[in-house]
């Protein structure tokens, strides 16, 4: 009896290794192929209308003192579902999202260990989501991870919009190549930061963009990740296989798993549109429902602050240049020399809440307002700040009493210097005095390298920081928008009040040598796939010289393209980066920015080429008045778009902001013209875009006497 019950078993585990599992797409363009081949490995494929876009990939993880989880697989049995619902985000890109997908789950077992792996997938109409599921079990309880091995097999040599794979840092321009030109091009993309750590000469991170030769555009990335490690892709480039490579420990541990438990979700988007890249909801849909049960306080805001000026180095975040070093509690800066050029002092931050008020900002970000920036960045030093205590040329109490005064909120700033267990200790403290003086926001930043030293910024142990630092910020109702964390995977569905993150390149890099002028082509196809990013825009005069003679930066845009950013450079918050004298300039090009919505009730992408050009229109959550943003790349291009998105019958005013005939991003920045025109959803515009440059365009709701005098368009 028992030779009878070995020999069924057998049978069907056969049977399991050759029959591939099929999953198709609500629409049915993409499709999804599973198995476990006769090896006992688990593999996947995709196509999509036809056309293989993952060709058959390995699955599985490399454990630490374990057996694998690689191979030694059967099906123990599969599981196909459909979800359809629409959900509503606290703030967005629209009013509403649909999560639609089919989903397929495997539950395996591995008989020579009695140990049971899920992969549970999920097929949208613009990509593919798996991840890796580990159930409760006697024989897999806890277990470390040496390596997840998560293959994407290309299925040529795409041309591939990719960063350096790096533990510590995103903040790199992108380098358009193919595939097989990664590693001759690797040492040349790499520039320094403050810090960074690669791992080899063919690895580059998510979310990484491709475009096939027969135009098709793909998309690696994944989303809610938690307590797990932040994964990168290594590239084998004799084979084009990117496989996955995630990020260690001090020790060199890619993750510590305690069962149950699941791996973020993979996910492949593809389109033959581009622009299905751009309007993708999926990584949202991957994530969990917001669990913040009140976000009546969680808010868009625009703002101004005290930061450029010390970006360029026309002012400091110091007190004072005469300490070597500082202890906080025991130094007294009161007795030492200001050095006349700190820029966080009272009567200067009561000069931007004065602008804010006037043009109706939401908030002021001040930063260098507390002690211990004297000896703050390089030193492995794990007590540098407190976050509560002020310069003496700081006066809290007087600040919040004006800025209440004008109906003008204050955005606090947290730079932790990378010590976190240092933030974690004053966490509590420094929330409960953002609560005290009102201040809504905080920018948290996490400059240097980490402590505990040998921590990385992407790894399990930093990326359970983040998500710790914005589940305190929320009960103590604080919006979260950090810099130098990890990037974001659409947590901020989960978490709303994670308003905002940098996470790349940003402005900033402007002022520290520039960077390149179609950034802003490829930083919506790539860091935006997981949220929104605070990018800081706004930017009018670009010679950094005018600020800081001592700087030679130039800021590789124009006018026209700045405004353009606030459109197509999506985040709920957003800053007008410039000095006010700036602004005081170019009044009637700061219109727009002044006028430009944070929240919409409808997203359109009318034109999407990666590295190239993207232009945006946008609905105004709550109101008929659109916006819309161009970008354009390194060469003149003539944008071409038509306003069928209008209601019709209505007349809106279109004013639109654009580059001059002779407007470029290095040799006049500066020239923008702007015109008003009578538009309706007949209207169809032909606009000029310099290298470097692009239009903004406002959309307003109108009567008949506004706009008898206007040209049509």
């Amino acid at each position: 009896m028992k030779k009878i019950l070995l020999y069924v078993t057998f049978c069907l585990f056969a049977v399991n290794y050759s029959i591939a599992q099929s999953l198709q797409s609500p629409n049915g363009n993409l499709e999804m192929q599973f198995e476990v081949q006769e090896d006992s490995i688990p593999v996947y494929a995709l196509s999509y209308k036809g056309k293989e876009v993952i060709k058959t990939s390995k699955l599985g993880l490399s454990l630490k003192d374990s057996e694998d989880l690689l191979s030694g697989f059967a099906i123990e049995s599969t599981d196909e579902s459909t979800f359809d619902n629409t959900w509503t985000p606290v703030w967005g890109e629209t009013k509403e999202i649909r999560n639609h997908y089919n989903e397929l789950v495997v539950s395996l077992n591995q008989p020579s260990t009695e140990r049971k792996l899920v992969i549970r997938f999920r097929l949208f109409n613009d990509g593919l989501g798996f991840r890796y599921e580990f159930p409760q079990q006697d024989k897999l309880v806890y277990f470390v991870i040496e390596e997840e091995r998560t293959q994407f097999a290309m299925t040529g040599d795409h041309t591939a919009f990719w960063i350096p794979g790096d533990y510590d840092s995103q903040e790199y321009d992108y380098t358009e190549s193919k595939l097989s030109e990664i590693r001759g091009k690797f040492d040349v993309a790499l520039t320094d930061n403050a810090s960074q750590e690669q791992f080899s000469k063919t690895g580059v991170q998510t979310s990484l963009m491709m475009k096939t030769e027969d135009d098709l555009y793909i998309n690696l990335h994944e989303a809610a990740l938690k307590d797990y490690s932040l994964m990168n892709l290594n590239l084998d480039d004799g084979n084009l296989i990117f496989e996955s490579w995630l990020t260690p420990d001090a020790v060199g541990n890619k993750g510590y798993i305690q069962a149950p438990a699941v791996s973020p979700w993979r996910t492949v988007m593809v389109s033959d549109d581009a622009r299905d890249i751009l309007s993708s909801n999926m990584n949202l849909n991957l994530n969990e429902p917001n669990k913040i049960e009140d976000t009546s306080w969680i808010k868009p805001m625009k703002y101004i602050g005290v930061w450029w000026e010390m970006i360029t180095g026309k002012s400091s975040w110091n007190y004072t240049d005469e300490l070597p070093s500082v202890k906080l509690g025991e130094t007294d800066f009161s007795k030492t020399k200001p050095n006349g050029k700190h820029a966080a002092n009272t009567d200067h931050v009561k000069e931007y809440i004065d602008f804010a008020a006037e043009h109706g900002f939401d908030g002021v970000l001040v930063e260098g307002w507390n002690e211990g920036w004297e000896d703050w960045f390089g030193k492995s030093k794990d007590y540098v700040f407190d976050f509560v205590t002020p310069y003496p040329d700081f006066d809290v109490e007087a600040i919040h009493d004006y800025a209440q005064s004008k109906g003008v909120k204050m955005i606090m700033h947290h730079e932790t210097s990378g010590a976190i267990r240092n933030y974690e200790r004053h966490m509590d403290t420094a929330y409960q005095f953002m609560n005290k003086y009102d201040y809504p926001a905080v920018k948290s930043g996490y400059v240097g390298d980490i402590i505990p030293r040998g921590e990385y910024h992407y790894g399990q142990w930093a990326v359970n920081h983040f998500l710790y630092a914005i589940k305190k910020a929320a009960d103590y109702k604080v919006m979260v928008n950090a810099h130098e964390a990890v990037r974001p995977t659409g947590l901020r569905r989960t978490y709303p009040n994670l308003i905002g993150n940098e996470s790349a390149r940003g402005t900033e890099f402007q002022a520290f040598g520039g960077s390149k002028p179609n950034h802003v082509t490829v930083l919506p196809f790539t860091r935006l796939i997981g949220g929104p990013m605070d990018y800081t825009p706004g930017i009018f005069e670009m010679e950094i010289s005018k600020l800081n003679p001592d700087n030679n930066s130039h800021v590789n845009s124009t006018i026209a393209n700045q405004l353009a950013l606030y459109v197509t450079m999506y985040s709920p918050l957003q800053m007008a980066a410039d000095l006010p004298e700036n602004y005081n300039r170019f009044p009637d090009a700061f219109q727009f920015i002044k006028d430009v919505a944070l929240d919409w009730d409808e997203s359109i992408y009318l034109e999407a080429e990666p590295g190239d050009y993207i232009t945006v229109a946008r609905k105004e959550k709550g109101s008929g008045n659109w916006f819309v943003g161009n970008v354009n790349g390194n060469e003149v291009r003539t944008s071409k778009i038509e306003f069928d998105f209008l209601e019709k019958g209505k007349d809106y005013i279109a004013t639109v902001y654009s580059d001059a005939a002779d407007a470029h991003y290095k040799t006049n920045p500066q020239a923008y013209e702007i015109k008003k025109y009578r538009v309706n959803s007949k209207s169809e515009l032909s606009q000029k875009s310099a290298p470097g440059g692009g239009y903004a365009i406002s959309i307003m709701e109108a009567n008949k006497s506004e706009i008898k005098d206007l040209k049509k368009l």
